[in-house]
């Protein structure tokens, strides 16, 4: 590939970019297929071109993903996939496409093929070297979620810790992912009535969002609702309470963004006031959320 193309492709990958970022998706779009025009036009048996057209469908699929443009982004990134097939050199972008594809096959409601492609993707992540561990643990993670959805709860829970054991050494026990597979993992402890199990990862989940977020953040908040649901099955009813209040308050705090987790916070501490037969308690706390759980 000549020199004046690669820079004109290079020129409209940076104001994909650019335009991502002030917002305006649709010339996003524009550039993104004006590179990828470009590109094909350029296509031949050199491997740099090749790469160049791989690159460019792969940031188009990414843009049409996120749009949720998803016939487009899958035709985008099997393209790309064609293009590099057999090129062990491009290893760790071969299995990112592959990721990316996997997830277009999930939003497209087709969980098989969804899990068939992370599957693949987590065994180049494990392969290349170095290992892309924290790519691994987003593949595990995407495949605990699909195993938990179809009843599987020793597969989930098998890529669950997996992706917890990658995060906790690689980003120690306090970091944000951390934390969110700390909850994944105590919400499926709490389905397949594993409730110790789930008090711990959910009070570990918890401990790491006040560190990381503190206590006015809508993630806070959930943990201390979920929390709160496992203490309720492991006897601690008063120390549920409490949680149960600083969830309310948190996504009270936040506002209408967050009306439906409020909703689901008054429903669960409403419950739990009746079986204390606080039923006048109960029926205050639904009053006064009223208009915001739309009662």
């Amino acid at each position: 590939m000549d020199s004046p193309t690669a820079t004109l492709i290079q020129i409209l990958r940076e104001r994909v970019d650019s335009l991502l970022a002030d917002g305006n998706y649709d010339e996003a779009v524009h550039a993104a297929t004006a590179a990828v025009e470009k590109a094909q036009q350029a296509l031949s048996e050199d491997l740099e071109s090749i790469d160049e057209f791989a690159c460019t469908l792969e940031v188009r699929g990414e843009l049409y993903r996120n749009l949720g443009r998803l016939e487009e982004a899958r035709e985008d990134f099997k393209q790309a996939l064609e293009q590099l097939e057999n090129r062990p050199d491009r290893q760790l972008q071969i299995a990112r496409i592959t990721a990316s594809q996997g997830a277009v096959h999930d939003g497209l409601g087709n969980t098989q093929r969804a899990a068939e492609l992370w599957e693949e993707a987590k065994r180049l992540f494990e392969e290349n070297d170095p290992p892309a561990l924290i790519d691994v643990a987003v593949m595990a993670n995407n495949l605990a979620y699909l195993k938990k959805a179809d009843g599987d709860i020793d597969g989930a829970e098998n890529d669950f810790l997996r992706a917890l054991e990658i995060l906790h050494k690689e980003l120690g026990p306090d970091h944000e992912e951390t934390a969110t597979l700390s909850n994944n993992l105590g919400a499926l402890y709490q389905a397949a009535g594993y409730y110790e199990q789930a008090r711990e990862m959910h009070m570990m989940a918890l401990e790491a969002r006040r560190k990381h977020f503190g206590d006015e953040h809508p993630d806070t908040a959930q943990s201390h609702n979920n929390l709160a649901l496992a203490l309720l099955e492991t006897g601690d009813r008063a120390w549920a309470r409490r949680h149960f209040e600083k969830a309310l308050h948190g996504f009270e705090a936040l506002g209408e963004e967050f009306r439906d987790d409020l909703e689901a916070v008054v429903s669960n501490y409403a419950d739990f006031l009746r079986k204390e037969g606080e039923n006048a308690s109960a029926d205050r706390l639904e009053e006064r959320f009223g208009d915001a759980v739309g009662a």
